[in-house]
Parts: C-alpha cells; sequence; structure tokens
C-alpha cells in the first residue's frame, strides 16, 4: 500500500469533484458470458459461487482504478484486494447469510478449497472481527435465484466509503451461450465507466480463457 500524492496524481481534479457529492457510488449491470467457464467448474468439480468469487477478485487486481481507497481524508493504493463474500448458513436450520472474508491466494482450486473451509467453520453471521480497520477488500453477493437487470446495495452515506461492491444473479441459456446479470458498485472519485469497461473485458477474457 501507497499514500498517493495529490498534488501530482492527475486524476486529482476528478477525486475532487465526485469526493464532495452525498452519494459518489454509482452502478452498473451486464450480462457477462459464463458458457465456457461454468463447464470448466462443472468438469473440474469446482462450486461455481467461490470460482467466480476468484475470477471477479483477479481481474478486478488487474485494474489499478478499483485499488484506490479513502484513509484519513487522503487517497492510498492498495497492492492487491481480497474478497469478502456473502454465504448460506450451512450449518444450521435458518435461511440467514453470512459474511466471510478470504485472502485471495493460489490458483482458483486452492481458493475454492480454502472459501469453502473458511465458511463452513465461520460460526457467526458478520465476521466482523476480520473487517475491522480494513478498506483492502471487494464486498461481494449473489442472487442465485434470479435473474436481474438491476440491483441497488444497502450502503452508509459516507463519501469515503470506496469499497466497491460485486454481485451476480442466476444465470440463464440465451442461445447457444449461457449469461450471468454481473453488477459493479463502484466510487466515481476513483472509477469511471471507462474502468469498469476494462473490467468486464478483463473478466471476460480471464473465464473464456479457463481450460
Amino acid at each position: 500500500m501507497r499514500y498517493i500524492d495529490l498534488d501530482t496524481w492527475k486524476r486529482r481534479g476528478h477525486y475532487e469533484f465526485f469526493h464532495r457529492m452525498d452519494y459518489p457510488q454509482y452502478n452498473i449491470c451486464v450480462d457477462i458470458d459464463v458458457s465456457n467457464f461454468k463447464e470448466f467448474t462443472t468438469q473440474n468439480g469446482l462450486s461455481f459461487y467461490y470460482s467466480m468469487i476468484f475470477a471477479a477478485t483477479t481481474a478486478i487486481n488487474q485494474i489499478e482504478n478499483f485499488r484506490y481507497r479513502i484513509r484519513d481524508d487522503k487517497v492510498v493504493l492498495h497492492d492487491r484486494i481480497h474478497p469478502s463474500f456473502t454465504d448460506m448458513n450451512k450449518n444450521g436450520d435458518d435461511d440467514l447469510f453470512k459474511m466471510v472474508s478470504v485472502e485471495l491466494t493460489g490458483d482458483i482450486h486452492e481458493f475454492v478449497k480454502n472459501a469453502k473451509q473458511t465458511s463452513e467453520q465461520q460460526k457467526d453471521y458478520f465476521g466482523m472481527d476480520q473487517l475491522v480497520r480494513r478498506d483492502d477488500v471487494i464486498y461481494i453477493t449473489c442472487i442465485p435465484w434470479i435473474s436481474f437487470t438491476h440491483v441497488s446495495h444497502t450502503i452508509t452515506l459516507n463519501r469515503n466509503d470506496a469499497v466497491p461492491r460485486i454481485s451476480w444473479g442466476k444465470y440463464f441459456k440465451q442461445g447457444d451461450r449461457m449469461l450471468l446479470p454481473f453488477s459493479v458498485q463502484s466510487h466515481h472519485s476513483f472509477v469511471d465507466g471507462y474502468h469498469v469497461g476494462r473490467y468486464i473485458d478483463a473478466l471476460q477474457s480471464m473465464m473464456d480463457g479457463m481450460k
């Protein structure tokens, strides 16, 4: 992690313009093609959900703008960010979810194994001890029961909250393709539509290349 010198930062004007907004976050939803990725996870016996978390987090790390955060009114750039995701509580008889945080390490096979074990071992719902004073994360959730065209997230009206929110819904068939509704919510002080486009391209390329 390093602090950004605003005096020499080319994005300073955009940062200051959007940072003064009451609600500087915005959301974009697209359909991504998961045909090849779904086949890859099935053939390798991998959880599609945990595999998507790995892919979504790995791809977002490629785009520098998603790794900026605001800390003590200063801008920082993280070297790497990690996923904090929702997961249904499989250890009980309720229909509640929990928040699980894991490090983005290893390849997709190692990550899926670690994510599964961490989720199964976590007893509390929100795991806040893992997130206290931590902003090198992205928040991820999935709504596998519906295919949405738009989604919004609960959020505190805090203009310093620059943690991206990633979500996706139920995949569906369109012709010979399997599509997945995918949502990206980000802070406009750091992320423009151009960067969201680069992220989607990086994610799509990664999933198409899995063999």
